[in-house]
């Protein structure tokens, strides 16, 4: 009996050590599973998707003024950022056709002798004074000149075209600083005669860039008052109601 226990015993601390099974892991949900749900269900009848699609088909029919207004912010936010990108692009060019036509412009002496004529009253004056006020500048004085230059153009050309009151301001200011320079950089002995040049010479420009400009208050005659004649409307005249029959002594204050 003994020899039975003790194999019963042996038995039970064997089977103490037996392997115990693990449950099984649940199945894993195949990657963006949640993701194709819900792109099969907004292609479904009255889906996002779907909806965003027919607002698209329907969109040639039905005009900008009456398209989706989803789609209307979407071609407008595309407009405004073609416009900006050709805008930032066209400013790129300008700007870089604009620095190559003032940096090719150095080889101008400035300060030195280089027109003749009539011209050269105001024109070397200018060169010298633009010569000796820019030295320590970023720019070359040629630029300067070079600006000095356009900024006359411009102004002639866009007062006599536009007759803009800034733009005849912007003349005014050049034309004024231009009969400064000369009045400064030409000596003493002939400075009132190169001065008086250069005011003639601007005057004479003026008379184009001032074109229209006048110092009279100019008064508009008023509009006369419309009158709206309308026939529909008819005001019935009634005839005057009889006299009544008066008595042969009715203006007499004593009646019988």
């Amino acid at each position: 009996m003994q020899s039975n226990d003790n194999t019963h015993g042996q038995n039970r601390q064997e089977l103490t050590y037996l392997p115990v099974p693990f449950p099984k892991a649940p199945p894993k949900e195949p990657r963006f599973a949640a993701l194709r749900t819900w792109w099969d269900t907004a292609w479904e009848a009255d889906g996002v998707l779907h909806n965003m699609w027919e607002d698209v088909l329907s969109a040639p029919d039905a005009g900008l003024r009456h398209m989706a207004l989803w789609l209307r912010a979407v071609l407008m936010v595309a407009g405004v950022s073609f416009a900006v990108l050709m805008a930032r692009a066209a400013g790129e060019v300008v700007l870089q056709a604009l620095h190559q036509l003032l940096t090719a412009v150095p080889k101008v002496q400035v300060g030195v002798d280089t027109s003749s004529g009539v011209a050269a009253v105001v024109d070397q004056p200018v060169r010298t004074y633009i010569a000796q006020h820019s030295v320590g500048l970023p720019v070359d004085g040629s630029t300067v000149y070079t600006l000095w230059l356009l900024t006359g153009i411009v102004g002639l050309v866009l007062g006599y075209v536009t007759r803009n009151n800034g733009v005849r301001a912007m003349w005014t200011a050049w034309g004024t600083a231009t009969v400064w320079m000369v009045w400064t950089t030409t000596p003493a002995t002939s400075r009132p005669v190169a001065a008086g040049l250069a005011v003639l010479a601007w005057t004479f420009l003026s008379a184009f860039a001032m074109r229209g400009l006048t110092l009279r208050h100019r008064v508009r005659a008023g509009r006369p008052a419309k009158v709206t004649v309308r026939p529909e409307i008819h005001i019935p005249v009634q005839p005057p109601a009889p006299a009544a029959e008066q008595h042969p002594h009715s203006a007499c204050p004593f009646r019988d």
